[in-house]
């Protein structure tokens, strides 16, 4: 067996990951926050605990508060969906990433070559990112719908356990 699924195997019993999730919009609500509802329920189907939810404004200080709060809380795993672009107001990629300890560049790159499977070229646009801060695992995502059932069904929930296994073994 692999090293990889020997961890798999591992992780398998630690049961349902704590995660927070943030959506990063200038204009999203509650009600409107496709997204962030998208997140909260792949992950819950797939059997694991949302203990936290915001939206912030695209703003660094706002994503930086959000970041330090919810690492500091129950979540082993927090998801940013948004402001991942690069638009003059897409700021939540250089917060994560000044703030990221140790990087999982794997993360973002697999995230490109399936979105070019979706988008072509456009898949380059995109900042997603992954790392771990403060002992959590923190993702960071476009906020499309497609993007992040994209990220959650084919990178982040098929090794979620895995992950934050990782972080306490």
């Amino acid at each position: 067996m692999q090293s990889s699924e020997l961890h798999r195997k591992q992780a398998e019993g630690q049961g349902s990951v704590p995660i927070a999730v943030v959506t990063v919009s200038d204009t999203r609500t509650p009600d409107t926050d496709v997204s962030g509802k998208l997140i909260r329920t792949l992950a819950e189907a797939a059997g694991h605990a949302i203990v936290d939810y915001r939206i912030v404004k695209d703003e660094p200080d706002e994503v930086l508060a959000a970041l330090e709060e919810f690492a500091g809380g129950a979540a082993r795993l927090i998801i940013f969906n948004g402001g991942t672009g690069i638009g003059r107001r897409d700021r939540t990629f250089d917060v994560i990433s000044r703030c990221i300890e140790k990087p999982l560049p794997g993360f973002g790159e697999l995230f490109r070559m399936l979105s070019y499977e979706q988008v072509g070229a456009a898949a380059m646009l995109s900042r997603a990112t992954a790392g771990v801060y403060r002992d959590k695992i923190v993702f960071s995502t476009p906020g499309s719908p497609n993007a992040v059932q994209l990220a959650m069904e084919k990178l982040i929930l098929p090794e979620i356990q895995h992950l934050a296994w990782e972080l306490v073994r």
